[in-house]
């Protein structure tokens, strides 16, 4: 059976179907409208969220389909100390499929190893994001007619973001994809996303300081948030934040056809005066993202009992109950679930769940 907990459990071609479909979907969108009648989703969503799960609430209902769960733990079984794998094997007798967002890093894939349904990750912690990166493919493929051979720069919180290790990971099975980094030292991109995806296959990158600098030479400007209480000193925060905010003197640098995407919620790294540029393609990513989840529900359900499309092997793991996950915020570090880690490309040791080095 296929889940969706992290990008790489999609091959390329099963990516690249569901981005084909999504765009079917634009499209041709009444001959998806009964899709998924008599089926029914389930959103356990133990952290808020808008974006999410209001696209996939609308995405399941724009293929007929019904929506059952929660969004607020507190209202669950989990506020009486139910577990996560206690909890997806009971929804999934209620079910077809389930989308899950958790505080807590790895609660996904812990789900996914005791459901009998598809369990789809909508985010967990700051470990990955893998359908707002089908959005943001589909995005630049709307955008640009393609993804082969572009250059996109990210900007912002690289280290903690979520959404750009996801994307990084996605884009390093395309051809002659090129990554410019723009991040403050502090909010460098993790040396093993480098090395483990970069590095390993193939990925050209380099590191700035400045959007300025490299605005001409991208056909994608991936914006994130650069967060004040990442910094231990105010002051240097003051210094550096000026430069990771898009404005209208920066887009001037840019190249004529372009886009800025952002995963949203934004606060003040993109101004207002961008919007109305023909570039800005943040909110038209957002509506994308509906499409995308509604074509992936449609494969999940598809592929369910097809050994075509089960999920991908990993090698070298390691049971050994001498390590320990060093993540506070790892499932296995807060609830029963058999500690599990592998060797990274590199000969360290990570936590199966959370990709954290073991020391």
């Amino acid at each position: 059976m296929k889940h969706l907990i992290d990008p790489t459990d999609l091959t390329k071609v099963e990516t690249d179907q569901i981005i084909s479909l999504a765009e079917d979907i634009i499209s041709n969108p009444d001959n998806y409208n009964e899709k998924m009648r008599h089926r029914k989703l389930a959103t356990l969503f133990y952290e808020p969220s808008t974006r999410t799960r209001l696209s996939f609430t609308s995405a399941m209902m724009e293929l007929g389909g019904n929506v059952l769960g929660f969004s607020d733990a507190k209202s669950s079984s989990v506020s009486k100390g139910e577990t996560v794998q206690d909890t997806v094997r009971v929804v999934g007798c209620f079910a077809d499929v389930i989308a899950m967002r958790h505080s807590i890093e790895g609660a996904p894939l812990a789900a996914a190893e005791v459901s009998e349904v598809p369990i789809i990750n909508a985010g967990d912690g700051s470990h990955s994001h893998p359908t707002q990166t089908l959005t943001d493919l589909l995005t630049i493929k709307c955008e640009l007619g393609h993804i082969d051979g572009i250059t996109i720069g990210f900007c912002g919180d690289l280290r903690f973001g979520r959404t750009v290790h996801s994307l990084i990971k996605a884009l390093s099975r395309y051809n002659g994809i090129k990554v410019v980094l723009i991040a403050p030292d502090e909010l460098r991109l993790p040396d093993y996303i480098k090395q483990d995806v970069c590095d390993r296959m193939g990925v050209a990158y380099k590191e700035v300081s400045t959007i300025e600098e490299v605005m001409g030479e991208l056909d994608v400007l991936y914006m994130t948030r650069v967060q004040k209480e990442r910094f231990l000193d105010e002051d240097e925060f003051d210094r550096v934040k000026d430069s990771f905010v898009l404005d209208a003197n920066k887009m001037s640098l840019a190249k004529e056809k372009m886009a800025v995407l952002h995963p949203l919620p934004r606060v003040n790294e993109i101004l207002p005066e961008v919007d109305a540029d023909p570039r800005a393609a943040y909110f038209r990513q957002v509506r994308n993202g509906k499409y995308v989840r509604m074509a992936l529900i449609t494969k999940l359900l598809e592929w369910k009992n097809d050994p075509e499309h089960g999920m991908p092997e990993h090698e070298g793991e390691i049971i050994d109950p001498a390590l320990r996950c060093t993540n506070k915020k790892c499932i296995c570090n807060n609830e029963k679930v058999k500690p599990r880690f592998h060797i990274s490309e590199n000969g360290t040791v990570r936590c199966w769940y959370c990709d954290s080095k073991v020391k």
